[in-house]
């Protein structure tokens, strides 16, 4: 059997920790939204990689290792077509290792309905226009207070570390680490992300589907993928996916340049 055809695309994008050249080998057949993720996931790792170089030049040190889970108690938005990719993800897992996950989801769901989050986050999965963040903080701040771990977390590490949400991937500090473990009330200083994935991901399926832009909690998002399986099958053009992501990114990474007060490098 053949390989995939695939277009070259040669992407330069300016961002505010630097310039960023690099290759995408795009499928050009009709392909699923999920296709892309590793691509575009891949833009915002080599992005990420410029503001870390950016503050290593100005003597900061990366302090997250592996086993330090503390913001793994924070409530993590996933876009939608990453929920589908981590249901994929956990369909294609052993047997026995998707039982003892789903009897943590169905734990952590009860949890959180104990104290009366469950519906508020469903609510925030099933928005029909885009909730604006002030009016999330307070959810956010009442999630985090009850020190609630991510259902995936098993030992203090992550067991879906390769398909871990684009949120979790960005979220890397310079101070010490111990601070971590109080992220409401001590002085945290996180790496900047000039653009947010899961953010491109969201806008794009909203333009997609001509549907709000939405974020699903990720205690949620396996329930959301479930209830939304139908449009897992829907197909576009690979190389229309990517111009249509690109300029998603472009527009977010306008917005970050002047929420910097810089100006975009020619």
């Amino acid at each position: 059997m053949s390989a995939p055809s695939a277009e070259r695309f040669d992407v330069a994008l300016n961002t505010p920790a630097g310039r960023l050249n690099t290759v995408l080998d795009v499928p050009t057949g009709f392909v699923p939204i999920t296709s892309i993720i590793p691509l575009t996931r891949r833009l915002g790792e080599e992005m990420l990689k410029l503001e870390e170089h950016q503050s290593r030049q100005a003597g900061q040190t990366i302090s997250c290792r592996m086993g330090c889970a503390a913001c793994c108690r924070m409530l993590v938005p996933l876009s939608p077509p990453e929920a589908f990719a981590l249901s994929a993800y956990v369909e294609q897992l052993p047997q026995d290792r998707q039982a003892a996950l789903m009897q943590r989801m169905a734990a952590s769901k009860a949890a959180l309905a104990s104290e009366g989050l469950l519906d508020r986050l469903a609510a925030v999965a099933d928005a029909t226009t885009p909730i604006p963040d002030e009016d999330l903080e307070p959810l956010n701040r009442a999630y985090y207070a009850l020190r609630h771990p991510c259902p995936f977390l098993e030992n203090e590490i992550c067991s879906i570390y390769e398909a871990r949400p684009s949120a979790c991937r960005e979220l890397l500090v310079t101070s010490p680490a111990e601070l971590c473990d109080n992220l409401a009330e001590n002085p945290v200083q996180p790496i900047p992300v000039s653009v947010r994935i899961g953010t491109v991901l969201g806008l794009l399926w909203a333009s997609l589907t001509n549907s709000s832009a939405r974020l699903i909690p990720l205690p949620l998002a396996l329930d959301w993928a479930a209830q939304h399986q139908g449009d897992t099958s829907r197909t576009w053009a690979g190389p229309h996916l990517i111009d249509q992501m690109l300029d998603k990114m472009w527009r977010l990474l306008s917005q970050e340049f002047a929420r910097r007060g810089q100006s975009p490098r020619p």
